[in-house]
């Protein structure tokens, strides 16, 4: 029987919540760990493909193309500098959620796509868009655990139950397995009481796992895409790298 790797879906509505970031992070982390690693870029707007140091606009195919053209996912893989293979993500994403709905099966492309890839990788990433559409449906349904990346303000936990929602609706209807990992507190500011009131609030109201170390907030994070890289890479010792290797020898 082929192994199945853990495929995790980083997922959360609401956009600036340093869903990218983590996908990108924990990906490096676990790579520098010897695992082997694959993201998924099903953001439209690419930003994971970029902050890896791929410009979009040179790509003639990306994960689009293997959703809807019939392009085969080995086909797009492209390799990066710290370790983790990407299939990327263009532009052409934004019309998938209208073209997908046309498809029989639609929220289960993704999975069909990552079938002939599973033996060849230990983790699987994938970067959910800040919507609720059928890209995330998507990208839910094809994962064995959920990770919800949020802001320690309190607004930011608004959505976190119509999130919960759609969760319940994959295991309900297409993906029976999918179990949800925990919160990321992301954007962290522990001299704050109300970052930490926050963090206290969101394992009470929903009763979901806490996963830690929370990711401090750092003006790394923002000026490491622009290098094409992660954080790991370009400010390897500071304490947002540092909780990213924590959370990947958690997982481990």
């Amino acid at each position: 029987m082929a192994r199945v790797p853990r495929t995790l879906a980083v997922a959360n509505q609401k956009g600036g919540v340093a869903k990218t970031t983590t996908v990108a992070s924990l990906g490096a982390a676990l790579a520098e760990l010897g695992q082997r690693v694959l993201l998924v870029d099903l953001d439209p707007q690419a930003c994971l493909t970029f902050s890896l140091g791929i410009d979009p606009e040179d790509l003639d195919k990306s994960i689009h193309h293997v959703l809807l053209g019939g392009v085969k996912s080995r086909d797009v893989l492209v390799e990066t500098d710290e370790g983790p293979d990407v299939l990327p993500a263009t532009i052409e994403l934004a019309t998938a959620d209208v073209r997908l709905a046309a498809e029989s099966g639609p929220e289960q492309l993704v999975r069909t796509a990552l079938r002939p890839l599973r033996s060849a990788y230990d983790w699987i990433l994938i970067d959910c868009p800040p919507t609720l559409g059928l890209l995330t449906v998507n990208g839910l349904s094809a994962a064995t655990d959920v990770l919800i990346p949020l802001q320690c303000e309190t607004l930011a936990h608004r959505g976190v139950g119509q999130l919960l929602d759609t969760i319940h609706d994959v295991q309900q209807l297409t993906n029976p397995g999918l179990q949800i990992l925990g919160v990321l507190p992301t954007l962290y500011d522990g001299r704050t009481t109300h970052a930490r009131a926050v963090l206290d609030t969101i394992a009470e109201t929903y009763e979901l796992t806490v996963l830690g170390p929370p990711i401090p907030k750092s003006i790394r994070f923002a000026e490491a895409p622009a290098i094409g890289q992660t954080i790991l890479s370009t400010a390897s010792r500071t304490a947002g790298a540092d909780a990213y290797r924590k959370l990947a020898a958690g997982l481990l």
